[in-house]
This record gives C-alpha cells, sequence and structure tokens, in this order.
C-alpha cells in the first residue's frame, strides 16, 4: 500500500513549539517538497518550482517565446534528435535526453544548459564547450 504525502509537515520551532511548514509539488515529477529546497528530491532538478532561462537565470515560463531579461529565444535545438524544445526545462520535450554538461571547474561541476559559454554559479569560462555538446550527441555524457 502507498504512503500518504502531505503537502505540509509539522517541524519543531527554535522556541520548542510545533509549526507547520508547507510543502510543494516539483513541476517534473509531482514529488512534494520544501518550499525552500534549490533541488528537488526524487528527481535532482535544480529548478523544482519553475523555470528558468539558461543565459540569463530569469524565471520563465513554458510557452514564452523569449527571455523578457536578455531577449533570447527559448526554443532551442536538441542536440540528441535535433527537434525545437523548450530551453527552460532540463531535458528535451521530444527525446527526453538531458539538455545539461557539467562545468569545467573541478571544485563546482555545477550543472549547465548545454549553449551557456560561462558556468552561472562560478563564471568559469568554457574551453571545452564544442567537446561536451559532441559527446551530449553521442550519449556519453
Amino acid at each position: 500500500m502507498g504512503r500518504t504525502v502531505l503537502p505540509w509537515r509539522v517541524k519543531q520551532s527554535k522556541s520548542g513549539g510545533a509549526m507547520a511548514t508547507y510543502r510543494q509539488p516539483c513541476i517534473h515529477c509531482g514529488e512534494y517538497i520544501e518550499r525552500d529546497s534549490r533541488f528537488c528530491t526524487k528527481c535532482a532538478s535544480r529548478s523544482p518550482f519553475g523555470y528558468q532561462c539558461p543565459f540569463c537565470l530569469k524565471d520563465v515560463e513554458r510557452g514564452q517565446a523569449a527571455c523578457a531579461g536578455c531577449g533570447k529565444s527559448l526554443m532551442r535545438v536538441c542536440p540528441h534528435c535535433g527537434g525545437l524544445t523548450f530551453a527552460g526545462s532540463e531535458r528535451c520535450d521530444l527525446c527526453t535526453r538531458l539538455l545539461m554538461i557539467r562545468c569545467e571547474n573541478e571544485r563546482c561541476r555545477e550543472a549547465q544548459h548545454f549553449e551557456r559559454s560561462t558556468c552561472s554559479a562560478c563564471g568559469k569560462k568554457f574551453k571545452r564547450a564544442k567537446e561536451q555538446i559532441e559527446a551530449l550527441k553521442k550519449g556519453e555524457m
């Protein structure tokens, strides 16, 4: 029998009393997670409550043609299947393969959109971005 997951849970406050904290479902897998979470614990999504432009990291919505922050198109060609996909998601809409590459900085290793030229976490410029995209196309990443 399945476990019932409630959208809230009781948490101990600093004063010793109980307080309710609310959970929200991840937009990618539906798992209920804490509102202040940066990652989904089930599907490991980096944006569990919304989408971000992969270039300027401004919040965007699925279906937008361009980002209001940087003006870049939010529809991209998937390096795997060649189909058009929404750039704000971490996987291709058609073939469901990852659109992310890892930062080359050994201390960072943050996942980035495959078309970025610098890491959004540490600022390092990607030297081997083309090599990573080729590996992504071959399914090695």
